[in-house]
């Protein structure tokens, strides 16, 4: 490369796509191993990190919250749903 020519530098993924990438990862997990520790959990997700895991919603969003203000930095998944499964509902409330 000559000295003056300039580098290109790769572009760093935003946050939103790092808390999808990890949370693809953890489905992942979950799909190989059922045993695993977030099987059956609310995993809360703030700049590509594992922020919480636990089976209580309000929980996680309120340490969540906690962690990270800007909610655009969050995300949350619970890993072990199956997303295929289809719900027939007959009667509403």
């Amino acid at each position: 490369m000559a000295p003056n020519s300039k580098k290109e530098v790769e572009p760093m993924p935003d946050v939103q796509e790092l808390n999808r990438d990890l949370a693809n990862r953890l489905i992942e997990e979950v799909k190989k191993d059922r045993q695993s520790a977030y099987n059956g959990k609310f995993v809360g997700l703030a700049n590509g990190q594992i922020i919480v895991v636990t089976e209580n919603l309000a929980e996680l969003a309120q340490r969540l919250r906690q962690a990270e203000p800007d909610p655009a930095r969050t995300f949350i998944v619970e890993p072990g749903r199956d997303l295929d499964e289809v719900f027939e509902v007959w009667e509403t409330c």
